[in-house]
């Protein structure tokens, strides 16, 4: 027997631990501010930022923002997007016409003459705007439709590349836990926004060209006229600016006041940590943080809401005060005979008219420019995952693999100084069974990718038959490699399909091969108890799904791996306890022999996370323990 003790630096004594204080916060010091130390989530660094950002910012970016909406659209359907552009222009059209249709029936009605004549003469123009309006409305109508055909479509491509870029970007990339965060922020708010945003530029189109169409209108009925739409709108607009940001800074603040309260009270409705809250008996301090902490956000909540109030009063009167400026100039020139009576009612129901499109171009614009940034997010990540792809081409991996060697490899993680692998230089032949043992932390896994192709070594190399892996395509080389983990996934499809998948499918299966699989790993047993057995359902987020225990899901996820190595016979069931020579099955069509030992080399992979040399190809014969004695106080763990 081959023995080797690890020796290592023994950490000095640590100081005596003193008595906590009598009284300290449950949480971090609240102060004034119950917000101020919780750090921004990463689905919130965008909250706000139109509340943050000047006008002159916001206008100078939405060009930008509609060109990559456009391109988006564009790309997903550009017959559809021309329709909801045609047809949104038409839309505006219709309403400036029926205002200047609107104007001609006054002026027909406010003409001289008796009553009776003035309405029958003025029956073709009502006709007209009648006419004109519900042009309007059916164009509307078709705008929404169109949008609606569109829209998906856009969200629906972004998902699809997003999707398949990310599942495809090398695995170290996926280990970066800045990584993670970004994803995450793009899955769950760029796609979202994504969808959003091509409504809210639609809508903020719309408010524009109702509010250039208006300004042509005054321009044609009288060039003094439009002068006085900047002295209507303005106030209205600065108004309309103002408590945007206030609605803007107030979701923002109420969000940050739910994610302080919700750091915690989550546990009480938690299925996991029920039985312990009831245990300790902890629900009442739970509950009086939870009630001090909402008494708290509900002050707040007061003062947000008195604000936006206020806010809101001094917006209405800036408005009111520039309106009733720009009656008194349309009164005026009506005195002075510069317009006539059915000039001026037009001219009042178009400045009306902008007012409301103003607004609307206000509140969609900081939408938009806030909304734009998530997209921007999901875009930045997509082009991020371009760069990120395992390299294509190279020569096929073999179909029969004779050895495998590592020859002084080193890998460091991303954003990492100390590599996790350094050195290494072992060899794996057929027909071995090879265990790496370790401390927590050594290495074992990362090796083990390395050798499935899963990462490419930063210095050395991994070579198949003699042949470096970086020259053999990644996915013909994956697919002659069979991984079972210890946390496998556990798929929320049938339990035919948790099998399946590793050839690629969740609805086609080879019978035979399947079966043979999971009598092999002992997954028949688990499958047969199910209600449905292969049809199974396992996740219990369907109704009648099931949930397996932790031994049952290992047993599905090694007939997993043995389908995609060909339903192999293991050395032992895995329900089972034998001896190193029992307990193998005999397979449909196939010979039973002779499982192989518990292992023929088990290097063992030091806590210096295998710095310097670690060469297990020391021609040990097949059979041998080759045990590692741990130093004290190490938990050897074996991978």
């Amino acid at each position: 027997m081959s023995e080797k003790t690890i020796k290592g630096p023994v950490p000095g004594p640590r100081a005596p631990l003193g008595p906590p204080p009598a009284r300290v916060a449950a949480g971090p010091d609240d102060g004034d501010d119950i917000t101020g130390g919780m750090e921004t989530a990463y689905w919130a660094v965008h909250d706000g930022a139109s509340a943050k950002a000047g006008v002159r910012e916001i206008l100078a970016q939405l060009p930008r923002i509609v060109r990559q909406v456009g391109a988006l659209a564009w790309r997903a359907d550009r017959r559809g997007t021309v329709v909801v552009a045609v047809l949104q222009l038409a839309s505006a059209a219709m309403n400036a016409f029926g205002l200047v249709a609107s104007v001609a029936v006054l002026h027909t009605l406010f003409s001289s003459g008796p009553t009776p004549d003035k309405v029958r003469a003025a029956l073709p123009e009502l006709a007209l705007v009648v006419v004109l309006l519900s042009l309007r409305a059916a164009l509307e109508t078709a705008v929404a439709v169109a949008e609606s055909r569109l829209t998906p479509k856009i969200r629906t491509a972004l998902e699809v590349e997003f999707y398949r870029l990310v599942a495809h970007v090398r695995l170290e990339a996926v280990d970066d836990a800045r990584w993670h965060d970004d994803i995450h922020r793009a899955n769950d708010r760029g796609l979202y926004f994504a969808r959003q945003i091509v409504g809210q530029i639609v809508a903020l189109a719309a408010a524009l060209l109702d509010l250039i169409g208006m300004a042509g209108v005054l321009a044609v009925l009288h060039p003094l006229l439009i002068l006085m739409l900047p002295l209507s709108v303005l106030p209205v607009g600065a108004a309309a600016v103002r408590a945007a940001r206030e609605r803007f800074h107030s979701y923002m603040r109420w969000n940050a006041l739910q994610r302080r309260v919700r750091t915690f009270s989550w546990i009480l409705l938690d299925q996991d940590s029920a039985a312990e809250i009831r245990s300790n008996t902890t629900q009442g301090a739970l509950l009086d943080e939870h009630r001090r902490l909402t008494e708290r956000i509900a002050t707040e909540d007061t003062r947000l809401g008195v604000r936006a109030a206020w806010i809101h009063l001094v917006g209405r009167t800036a408005g009111g005060i520039g309106t009733g400026i720009t009656y008194a100039a349309l009164c005026a020139m009506l005195i002075g005979g510069w317009i006539p009576l059915a000039v001026g009612a037009g001219a009042v129901l178009a400045i009306q008219s902008s007012h409301r499109s103003l607004t609307t171009v206000v509140n969609m614009a900081h939408m938009v420019y806030e909304h734009a940034l998530w997209v921007g997010d999901l875009l930045a990540v997509e082009a991020r995952c371009r760069g990120l792809l395992p390299r294509t081409g190279g020569a096929q991996a073999p179909e029969t693999v004779e050895e495998i060697r590592l020859d002084g490899v080193r890998f460091t993680y991303p954003d990492q100084d100390t590599p996790a692998l350094d050195g290494v230089s072992l060899t794996l032949r057929a027909g071995e069974t090879v265990a790496f043992v370790g401390v927590n932390g050594s290495g074992k896994s990362t090796c083990s990718k390395l050798i499935a192709g899963l990462y490419d070594p930063t210095a050395g190399t991994v070579s198949w038959n003699g042949t470096d892996a970086r020259g053999l395509d990644p996915v013909s080389l994956q697919r002659q490699v069979a991984m079972v983990l210890q946390d496998p996934v556990h798929y929320p499809f049938t339990a035919l399909a948790n099998i399946t998948v590793s050839r690629g499918s969740i609805t086609d299966a080879d019978p035979r091969a399947a079966h043979a699989a999971a009598t092999a790993s002992g997954a028949d047993t688990v499958i047969a108890h199910l209600p449905g057995t292969w049809r199974a359902l396992l996740s219990k987020r369907f109704a009648g799904g099931q949930e397996l225990s932790a031994g049952q899901w290992a047993k599905v996820a090694v007939a997993r791996g043995l389908l995609q190595a060909g339903a192999r016979p293991p050395a032992r069931r895995a329900d089972r306890q034998h001896g190193p020579q029992g307990g193998a099955r005999r397979l449909p069509g196939r010979t039973p022999r002779r499982p192989p030992p518990r292992a023929d080399h088990r290097p063992h992979l030091p806590p210096s996370r295998l710095r310097g040399p670690v060469r297990p190809d020391l021609r040990l014969r097949r059979g041998e323990d080759h045990r590692v004695r741990h130093p004290p106080g190490t938990d050897g763990e074996t991978g």
